[in-house]
């Protein structure tokens, strides 16, 4: 993977988070996973994901 993008695909991102394809757009599309459309493209901000994670570690503690 590039490491100079700024967006993942959904199939990167669920890949990173552990999660399924099919559940990685399903979360895409309840707004629980930050997203972007680009034309047809649906693409996952890196920084915005990172955000995420990092929200729910320190939530959870």
């Amino acid at each position: 993977m590039n490491d100079n993008r700024l967006t993942l695909s959904v199939a990167e991102a669920a890949v990173l988070l552990g999660i399924g394809r099919g559940t990685a757009y399903e979360c895409v599309r309840t707004g629980e996973l930050p997203s972007i459309r680009l034309g047809g493209r649906i693409v996952i901000p890196k920084r915005a994901l990172e955000t995420l994670v990092n929200g729910a570690v320190l939530s959870d503690q």
